[in-house]
């Protein structure tokens, strides 16, 4: 048994050992970029789930590291190191440009093109989601959130005021400002529901990915409910924000209840997303049981 470990420690090592230059020049690259991320976006509401998506790549990376020192198949140096050149580039634009779009987007292409290089696509299809998900990393641009912000911020404040109007509530809407009794509230950019739409999408994917359902439909419909599973969860958050304002005083309800409520949007969000799929999967063995009788 000793010679056994004596013969795998050397091959182990220099496997590891083969690695180690492209995770200092990733280091090299990104930690800088990270940094900045910390101490400016990913300290605000809107961009806080960027830690975590960071951690999630890290730990789908780390899940799948065999794959990393198998023998390279079907490699594709040409592909790669063209891949290599064309993510450096966008780095290289992001940074010096302050384009953060640019400069955490090169993280896919840069990653892919390491893989495509040194072990070829058998890798690749390895670490596609990983490469994937890199995307729910790179903060959103400023025009696609004004362009979405604002006509969901409509919506919700219409839906919730009709639903406590419906209820009895004298309550009233101009714009995104709603009215109810004595206090008037804004429906601000962090209730228009888009944050959690872009979080929860994130965490839908990863839950499809680790479930890995066989059935392209049931993975389909996952997908197509998770933007209006976020919207209604963002609904329940404003007209919960409104009644605590309008029982309880503004003080409480823009206090601790209302940051909060953010916690509870997505938790409402996620029970949502496993009530739907606990619900096609019910619906998948009633149907399955019928086919075959």
């Amino acid at each position: 048994m000793s010679s056994t470990l004596d013969t795998r420690l050397p091959q182990v090592t220099a496997a590891w050992a083969e690695w180690l230059p492209v995770v200092a020049g990733l280091l090299v690259l990104y930690v800088p970029t990270f940094y900045d991320l910390a101490t400016t976006l990913w300290q605000q509401d809107e961009f806080a789930h960027g830690p975590i998506i960071l951690a999630v790549i890290a730990w789908l990376i780390w899940d799948r590291r065999q794959a990393l020192f198998a023998a390279p198949a079907r490699t594709a140096p040409v592909t790669g190191y063209a891949l290599l050149v064309f993510g450096l580039l966008i780095y290289a634009v992001g940074r010096s440009q302050d384009i953060i779009l640019f400069e955490v987007g090169s993280l896919a292409p840069i990653l892919a093109s390491v893989l495509l290089a040194t072990r070829g696509w058998p890798t690749i299809r390895a670490f596609w989601f990983a490469i994937l998900f890199i995307a729910f990393l790179v903060p959103l641009p400023g025009f696609f959130v004004d362009a979405l912000t604002v006509p969901l911020k409509n919506k919700v404040s219409a839906i919730a005021e009709q639903l406590l109007y419906t209820a009895g509530y004298p309550i009233a809407r101009n714009g995104v400002v709603l009215t109810i009794g004595q206090y008037q509230l804004l429906v601000a950019d962090a209730c228009s529901g888009l944050n959690s739409m872009f979080s929860l999408s994130a965490l839908g994917l990863l839950y499809l990915y680790l479930m890995r359902y066989k059935s392209w439909l049931h993975n389909g419909l996952i997908l197509v409910s998770i933007l209006p599973i976020a919207f209604c969860a963002n609904i329940v958050r404003v007209v919960i924000l409104v009644l605590v304002t309008y029982h309880f005083g503004d003080a409480t309800g823009q206090g601790f209840v209302h940051n909060f409520a953010g916690m509870l949007l997505f938790i409402i969000a996620l029970l949502g997303l496993f009530a739907f799929d606990s619900l096609l999967r019910v619906a998948g063995a009633f149907f399955g049981r019928g086919h075959k009788a």
